[in-house]
C-alpha cells in the first residue's frame, strides 16, 4: 500500500492554476499579436490585445501574491538548491530525465515534505520565476504605459530593446511549460503528479 504525504496546500495550487491558465491565454493571444495575419488569425488582432492586456494585468497580480505568500509560508526556501554537492546532484538529476528514466531506474531523489523539488528543479524553478517572470511582467507593463519607456535605449528607440526582452522572455517561459507538461508525467504513474497539483497529496 502507497503512503501519502499531504505535499502542497491549497494556495499553492490554485496559484498554479490560475497562473497556467493566465499564460496559456498570453500565450494564444500573444503568437496572435505576434504573428497577426489578416487571413488567418488565432485570434482577432484587437480582441486579442485587449484579452492580453487584462491577462497580463492579471499575471502581474497573480505574481505579486505568489511572492508574497511565498515569504510569509516560508516556501521560498524550496527554490533554493542545498550545498553541498549541487552540481552533482543536478548531474545525476539530468541523467536520470535523458537515460534512467526510460530504464525504469528509480528516481534518484524522491519528493520530501522538506524537499518539494530536486536541485536541479529548483535552479531552473527559480530562474524562470525570480528571473524570468519578473523581467516579463516589466517589460509587458512597459508596453501597456509606454510613456514610461526611456525615449532611446543603446541607440535604438527605447521599446525596442524592451520588446526584444518581452517576446524572449515569453518564448523561454512557454518552452518551460511544455516541458513542465512533460515531466509532471514522470511520475509513479502518467497522472500522478497532475493528480498531486489538484488534491494536493503525493503518493509514494
Amino acid at each position: 500500500m502507497s503512503e501519502r504525504t499531504y505535499l502542497l496546500p491549497l494556495w499553492i495550487r490554485l496559484w498554479h492554476w490560475t497562473n497556467a491558465l493566465l499564460i496559456i491565454v498570453l500565450t494564444v493571444t500573444g503568437v496572435s499579436l505576434h504573428f497577426a495575419d489578416p487571413k488567418l488569425p488565432l485570434v482577432e488582432f484587437s480582441l486579442a490585445a485587449r484579452i492580453h492586456d487584462i491577462a497580463g494585468l492579471a499575471l502581474v497580480a497573480a505574481y505579486a501574491f505568489f511572492a508574497l505568500a511565498n515569504i510569509v509560508t516560508g516556501n521560498w526556501w524550496q527554490y533554493v538548491p542545498k550545498p553541498p554537492g549541487v552540481i552533482d546532484r543536478c548531474l545525476k538529476q539530468a541523467r536520470w530525465y535523458v537515460w534512467g528514466i526510460f530504464r525504469g531506474e528509480p528516481h534518484p531523489f524522491p519528493v520530501t515534505l522538506q524537499n518539494n523539488f530536486n536541485t536541479l528543479q529548483s535552479l531552473i524553478y527559480w530562474a524562470i520565476m525570480y528571473l524570468a517572470m519578473p523581467l516579463l511582467l516589466l517589460t509587458g507593463l512597459i508596453f501597456l504605459f509606454p510613456e514610461f519607456a526611456p525615449d532611446r535605449l543603446f541607440g535604438m528607440d527605447g521599446l525596442l530593446p524592451v520588446a526584444v526582452l518581452h517576446y524572449l522572455t515569453g518564448a523561454a517561459i512557454v518552452m518551460f511549460m511544455i516541458a513542465h507538461i512533460y515531466l509532471g508525467s514522470t511520475g509513479n504513474t502518467v497522472g500522478a503528479m497532475y493528480k498531486t497539483m489538484i488534491t494536493g497529496w503525493h503518493e509514494h
